[in-house]
Parts: structure tokens; sequence; C-alpha cells
């Protein structure tokens, strides 16, 4: 049995998620939770958050995030590739940075216009 705290609203439910008898959840106060603690230890996925380089801004990194979630799996290698990118001012919020990241059909984009 694992016990997680469900993120998907504020409430923080506290879950119970029984692998043995097919990922029973138990502690949900709605479907969301069920879902989240089900997919948690089955197929765990984030929405990835970080900065980039930028050049002719007001400052020196651009604050960026994936527009999708991300196998956790992956986080790593994703965070490895803006490692070398550098974007050029002027950038809009919601501009694609990076696309399919990874083949997963996600993209990063930027969370502030520079």
């Amino acid at each position: 049995m694992k016990e997680l705290i469900c993120i998907v609203c504020p409430k923080g439910c506290h879950l119970k998620v029984d692998e043995e008898n097919g990922y029973q959840v138990t502690g949900f106060s709605c479907q969301r939770g069920e879902e989240y603690g089900r997919q948690e230890l089955l197929h765990p996925t984030r929405v990835l958050t970080s900065t980039v380089r930028v050049e002719g801004g007001l400052h020196a990194r651009l604050p960026v995030k994936t527009n999708g979630v991300i196998p956790k799996e992956k986080m790593m290698e994703a965070m490895r590739l803006l490692d070398d990118i550098c974007v050029q001012a002027p950038v809009k919020t919601g501009q694609v940075i990076l696309a399919d990241i990874l083949g997963t059909g996600v993209s990063f984009i930027a969370t502030r216009s520079m």
C-alpha cells in the first residue's frame, strides 16, 4: 500500500493506493484524485519548469515550462536539453522555445515576455 498526497487541487487529500488490488485508490474527495493516485504509481508525469539563457533581454535568464506533462523518468534528460539553448530577445509569453521534447509532443514555452 502506497500513501500519497494528492496535488491536483489545494485540498491535498491523503490517498492510499493498493498496488496488490488493481491499484485501488482510497482517501480521495473527487474523481481527479482517484485518477491521480493510480496514474502516479503506473506512469508518473510532471510539468517541468526551468530557465534558459537569453541575450538582449532585461534579465540573463528566461523562465520556461512545458506546455504539458512529460514522463517523470525523462525529466533530467529534458533539463539537459536546455543547457545549450540561448534565445534572442524579444520573446513573448507562450512562445515555443523548444518543440517536441524527446518525442513527447510537449514543448518548452516562455512563461514571461522579455
